[in-house]
């Protein structure tokens, strides 16, 4: 038995290895592709039906990146996000499921720079500026959802306050 198992091994390594060699490097290239994705979620399957969930999420989180989400969001702009948010909502300036309108108080500098992930420290002209809300927004614009609008208007203060106090 061992040894019929160990010749169909030995088969299919030759026959994958021949393949391989006479395949083309993008047609390769997809195949790993499509194995990166594919892989997780198989693996994932497995610990959801065996009753460990928790043990698939970081399957499920490694094919985040590969597959993109509804508005061109990655994993690595969501936790920049997320991070934006917990910034807020520490400030007081942001609550989840909350409607109307925003605080009055204006927003000081430091939170503003903190909201476009600018440094404080550094002086920015005002393109620069411009293309750091610019990458923010594109995310968080009302039209991309109707849910992000109070977002959207506080990356815009944020600007707003940078623009006003370096360039006033």
């Amino acid at each position: 038995m061992r040894f019929l198992i160990f010749a169909i091994l030995i088969v299919f390594s030759i026959w994958a290895l021949k393949s391989f060699a006479q395949a083309s490097s993008e047609k390769i290239a997809n195949k790993v592709r499509s194995l990166i994705v594919i892989l997780p979620i198989i693996i994932a399957a497995i610990f959801v039906f065996l009753g460990k969930i928790l043990f698939s999420l970081p399957f499920l989180i490694l094919i985040l990146p590969l597959l993109k989400i509804k508005g061109g969001l990655t994993i690595w702009q969501l936790l920049y996000l997320w991070r934006t948010l917990q910034a807020l909502k520490a400030s007081g300036r942001f609550r989840f499921g909350e409607t109307g309108t925003m605080q009055a108080s204006s927003m000081q500098v430091s939170e503003a720079y903190k909201i476009l992930n600018l440094d404080p420290k550094k002086k920015y002209n005002e393109k620069e500026i411009n293309i750091a809300h610019k990458k923010i927004i594109t995310k968080v614009h009302p039209d991309i959802s109707p849910d992000t609008a109070r977002l959207a208007s506080i990356v815009n203060e944020a600007r707003d306050t940078i623009l006003k106090n370096d360039f006033s």
